[in-house]
């Protein structure tokens, strides 16, 4: 009776859904009544022809959802993971083309959401684990489970040793981002920060005052030289030994 309900679920949802997503039914539609009431030249025309961008926050859930379903029911209902496969294997080919061919980037957020995506497909397998120690603890294989007490071990682990080798990559800033307020104060010593905050989301012309715009700094083309202070590892060793040798 649950493989029943979560293929069916599996089949209206995730097939169907992808299925309207390849055909965009409603934007079509959509075009076609701006066409006809909006749109009056070749410039109108733009605005309506945009295929918009996707909708990150509604579609990556509901595919975690189906990676848990499917982690889970591996367990309880083997019979669903066929129609999973399936409905990952469209989604694959249908989002590709999507984003390749269609959609616009509306923003870049270089594999941002990555510790998190991580951290929700462990915990789907954790559960996954779980449920498998439960349903063999009421089975006959009662004594293989204490054998499988390492699977969820082996998982935090596993988690552990990925957030420690890849967290600082989302973390911590590049070393060029980082210098940027050094070299502000360096080129433009005399920026009053307050004041141009002050008028910076202002229409120029309705600005006060004599403060400039913000200047593009391009580091390839004039590569500015900034004093930092920096102490390397032979001075500090050269230094520590001259100081025993004064002792």
């Amino acid at each position: 009776m649950k493989a029943t309900f979560f293929i069916t679920y599996i089949m209206v949802d995730g097939w169907a859904g992808i299925a309207i997503e390849i055909l965009r039914v409603v934007p079509f539609v959509l075009f076609h009544l701006k066409n006809a009431l909006l749109v009056k030249t070749d410039q109108d025309r733009e605005p309506a022809m945009d295929p918009g961008f996707l909708d990150f926050a509604t579609y990556e859930p509901r595919i975690q959802l189906y990676f848990l379903l499917g982690l889970v029911s591996c367990v309880i209902t083997p019979m669903l993971l066929p129609f999973i496969i399936v409905f990952y294997a469209f989604a694959y080919l249908v989002f590709r083309h999507q984003i390749i061919n269609v959609y616009d980037r509306k923003y870049e957020s270089a594999a941002a959401f990555w510790l998190d995506v991580h951290l929700r497909i462990l915990t789907g397998l954790f559960i996954a684990q779980l449920i498998l120690l439960g349903l063999l603890s009421t089975k006959s294989l009662g004594k293989s489970t204490p054998l499988l007490i390492a699977l969820p071990v082996l998982t935090i682990w596993f988690y552990i040793i990925c957030k420690g080798q890849f967290e600082s990559a989302f973390v911590q800033f590049p070393l060029q981002n980082a210098m940027m307020d050094t070299l502000e104060r360096a080129t433009k010593p005399n920026l009053n920060l307050r004041l141009y905050l002050r008028d910076a989301y202002v229409h120029p012309v309705f600005k006060g005052g004599e403060v400039n715009l913000l200047y593009n700094i391009d580091l390839e083309e004039d590569s500015l030289l900034i004093l930092t202070k920096w102490v390397s590892q032979s001075s500090r060793v050269t230094s520590l030994a001259g100081s025993d040798a004064m002792v």
